[in-house]
């Protein structure tokens, strides 16, 4: 279960919300009930049958395990560096605080058959780093265990966001909230959360069915160009969704998470943009990453260049940034290009003083606004990944088609490309039949999976034609992996009549 996702969460919000709303009228909702509601709802979250870290093949472990050594992990680097704070500590602090996101992004591309992490682990990061990099600033001089822990794992901002700051959040911790500042919360937390479900649930699930999925698979030049707008439009309303969902739910529990969009798309050049766009983001690699960079070059004057500083701070910033989103070449290519895009218009800028080119006024305005929303929403297509080679997958496990006649798929690994899987099956969660996909199907043969043996078919037992639903659930049984397609609920009329 993924926060704000589908309707599931909302359900399991029903609860602490509900409790929350009575306390807050009472004058009683402070921040040890929000302590509670995270560590409840954390709980819930990461107990998921699904939220499993994969160490290797048939060897989980629980994310609320990981999560648990996580933050006692975390919290030891803290309360170390105030222990003992010199600069080489905090080299080493930092180098820590990032070690666990890195392999959790290095060991799938190592190991593809492992899968270590858990929900929200980047923006969890983001914070036990903005402690670190506070903690050397000096802002921090001492931590609060229950502050820092729900400062850590704040549910409504845990798996999207908004980047809050400890100093600032540890201004909403000790506020102590009346009815009358809690009423005032309620009405903008629902406010913000009508505004998620409207951009999420509304507008962009309509854009992704009746646009952006229509033309995913025109590869002319029209359908990409398409593509592009469409995804533009849905990753807004999709994120901008997201990110009203928490900041609703999180002033509901007392907490004022910043604002992550500004009227982006009104932006008159890319730099006005970053400032509009995934401002929490933006603004902590701005602080923490290029400015501490920019410092850091004219004390040591590594660089002859006046501006080169600032052109390898773009690149170094915004190359972390793509990094930060995944490994895949998509994402870097993201980050350079907005590196590129920055310095190239500060060059411009500079070059425009002298020569006033490029002109202020309305109509003047409006290209800006326009050329800066064609050149965001290229960047946007680059990170989408469309139009850019993709690694094949490892594995191809897959049933294609499920009815009454039976499951027809295949499963294969591009590892041990002539080697037939063996995929087991359970039905309604208990286990019903093992089968081997060894059956020759020519079209996997053409497409270069090994020698084409490895599609199966699974005739539906007669037990399961009672005309019952019944739950089908294919795995792969050496790695636990399910085959896409199911779990499928699958309904059969009896083949005899029942007197």
């Amino acid at each position: 279960m993924i926060p704000y996702a589908d309707f599931t969460f909302f359900g399991l919000m029903l609860i602490p919300v509900a409790v929350t709303v009575i306390l807050g009228l009472l004058g009683l909702a402070n921040s040890r009930w929000t302590l509670i509601c995270t560590g409840l709802v954390l709980v819930v979250l990461l107990s998921d049958s699904h939220s499993a870290a994969v160490l290797r093949p048939g060897e989980t472990v629980r994310q609320m395990w990981l999560v648990l050594g996580y933050a006692g992990y975390q919290a030891a680097i803290a309360f170390g560096l105030l222990r003992w704070r010199n600069r080489w500590t905090f080299y080493a602090a930092l180098a820590l605080s990032v070690l666990p996101l890195a392999l959790g992004k290095v060991i799938p591309f190592l190991l593809p058959d492992s899968r270590l992490g858990f929900l929200g682990i980047s923006y969890v990061t983001f914070r036990a780093l903005d402690v670190v990099f506070s903690i050397h600033d000096r802002v921090i001089t001492r931590i609060a265990p229950a502050q820092y822990f729900t400062f850590l794992f704040f549910f409504p901002t845990l798996s999207s966001g908004p980047v809050d700051r400890y100093r600032r959040f540890g201004q909403d911790w000790a506020r102590v909230r009346g009815r009358s500042e809690f009423v005032d919360d309620l009405d903008a937390a629902i406010a913000r959360i009508f505004q998620g479900f409207l951009y999420k649930f509304i507008i962009a699930a309509l854009i992704s069915t009746y646009w952006m999925d229509r033309v995913d698979s025109d590869r002319s030049f029209g359908g990409v160009l398409s593509y592009m707008y469409a995804y533009t439009a849905y990753l807004f309303f999709d994120f901008a969704g997201y990110s009203a969902f928490a900041i609703g739910f999180s002033r509901l529990f007392g907490v004022r998470s910043p604002e992550n969009f500004d009227k982006p798309f009104l932006s008159r050049n890319i730099k006005d943009f970053w400032n509009r766009w995934h401002m929490s983001l933006s603004f902590w690699f701005r602080d923490h990453i290029y400015m501490r960079f920019l410092l850091a070059a004219g004390k040591g004057k590594w660089f002859q260049g006046r501006h080169t500083a600032s052109y390898l701070g773009l690149t170094l910033t915004f190359g972390l940034m793509g990094i930060w989103h995944g490994l895949e070449l998509h994402y870097i290519l993201y980050g350079l290009y907005h590196a590129a895009l920055l310095s190239g218009y500060d060059i411009f800028n500079r070059w425009n003083k002298k020569r006033r080119l490029w002109r202020d006024g309305p109509v003047w305005r409006g290209a800006n606004i326009l050329l800066t929303c064609h050149v965001v929403a290229f960047g946007l297509l680059l990170f989408s990944g469309h139009i850019t080679p993709q690694r094949p997958p490892r594995f191809e496990e897959i049933a294609e088609q499920v009815g009454c006649d039976g499951v027809v798929g295949w499963a294969w690994d591009s590892a041990r490309p002539d080697t037939a899987l063996e995929v087991f099956v359970y039905v309604d969660g208990i286990p019903s039949d093992r089968i081997v996909a060894g059956v020759f199907r020519n079209d996997l043969q053409e497409r270069g999976m090994g020698d084409g043996r490895h599609g199966f078919h699974w005739n539906i037992p007669e037990w399961m034609r009672d005309g019952q639903p019944h739950t089908v659930k294919m795995l792969v049984t050496e790695s636990g992996r399910v085959l896409r397609g199911t779990p499928v609920v699958v309904e059969c009329p009896p083949s005899v009549p029942i007197p």
